[in-house]
This record gives C-alpha cells, sequence and structure tokens, in this order.
C-alpha cells in the first residue's frame, strides 16, 4: 500500500512539473497572422516572417503563464512587394525608427476549459496600449521526433490600430480601424 501510494505521489509531482518552466516558440510550426478590411469591401491578410515568442508558467495547466512576444517589422508580408514596402515606411510600421512590435502579458484568467483571457501591453511604434487577447491552450504531448515535451496555443484578438496611430493617413473606409489577429504557435520547453 505504501509503495502506491509514494508511486502516485510521485507521479502527481511529475506531471505537476512538466509544464514548469519556460517554453519557447518553435518558429518553424508556429505563425502570426493579421486581417484588416480594405475598401470596405475585401479583407487583406499578412504575417511577420521573423518573430520570438516565449511562455513562463508554474502551473501544469498554463493558468498562470506570462506571455512574451516580438516581431521584427521588416518582416511583414502580405505576398505583395509594393504593399509590403509601403507597410515597412513612415506611413505604417515605420520598420527603419521602431524595428519591432511587442506584447507583454499583464494577466490571463480562465475562460473555461482550457482557454484564457490574456491581458497585456502591445508596443506598435511610439504607442503602447493595453489589449486583451484570447488563449487557447492545445494540450502538451512528447514530440514523436525529438521526444521532449511540446505545447501548442492559438491567440485571437482584435485591436484598432487607430489606438496606435497606425495608418493614420488612410482612414475608413480606405482601411478598416480593425485588425484581428491570429497566431497558432507549437511552444518546446527550455531545458
Amino acid at each position: 500500500m505504501k509503495k502506491a501510494f509514494l508511486l502516485f505521489a510521485a507521479t502527481l509531482f511529475s506531471v505537476a512539473t512538466f509544464a514548469q518552466g519556460t517554453w519557447n516558440v518553435d518558429k518553424a510550426h508556429s505563425h502570426l497572422t493579421f486581417t484588416i478590411t480594405h475598401l470596405a469591401v475585401s479583407d487583406v491578410d499578412g504575417t511577420f516572417r521573423d518573430f520570438e515568442a516565449s511562455i513562463v508558467t508554474t502551473k501544469p495547466d498554463f493558468s498562470d503563464a506570462k506571455v512574451s512576444f516580438t516581431a521584427k517589422t521588416a518582416s511583414v508580408n502580405t505576398g505583395a512587394d509594393q504593399r509590403d514596402a509601403h507597410l515597412k515606411s513612415a506611413d505604417f510600421f515605420d520598420a527603419a525608427k521602431y524595428p519591432t512590435l511587442t506584447f507583454a502579458s499583464t494577466s490571463i484568467k480562465p475562460a473555461g476549459s482550457n482557454h484564457y483571457t490574456v491581458n497585456g501591453n502591445l508596443t506598435l511604434g511610439a504607442v503602447t496600449k493595453p489589449v486583451t487577447f484570447d488563449l487557447w491552450y492545445r494540450g502538451t504531448i512528447t514530440n514523436p521526433m525529438t521526444k521532449a515535451p511540446d505545447a501548442g496555443f492559438q491567440v485571437t484578438g482584435t485591436v484598432k490600430r487607430s489606438d496606435f496611430n497606425f495608418g493614420s493617413k488612410f482612414g475608413s473606409p480606405m482601411l478598416g480601424d480593425e485588425v484581428a489577429f491570429k497566431a497558432s504557435g507549437e511552444f518546446g520547453k527550455a531545458n
């Protein structure tokens, strides 16, 4: 009986400590996309090719996670070279002056099974504002290739570009004010 209890306690301890620590994004299996309405009749999608993200947690369900994200603004890609060059200019990202956009979480709250509301600060250009995103923790597995733990997450949300003075020369209906974000990623546990 004592051996069974010790085995049970050891199993609980290993499950509880499995998620604890720092998790870094696997960029080959992750992406950040955004969508904005153009001329009130179509959507334009884009992504950032160069980014970093990490999650730090002490709980196995990631319910106390601290999320941070950085993207290089010059890596913006919408599939159109001319548009991408314009987005990198001072009219929008001003990538030469502001080479990164960043997000750092300030709190996380449960919002259903494996779903959370994440509050944090988004910095875009010279402006930092509080924003709220939805986070879905998709689970943790042992990666069959690396034999190391991998966790999956999806973050969605919408921000108003007017809150960040982003593209202020281009009002509605030229460009919609709301920009929808979706980030999906695999994170590997750091050693």
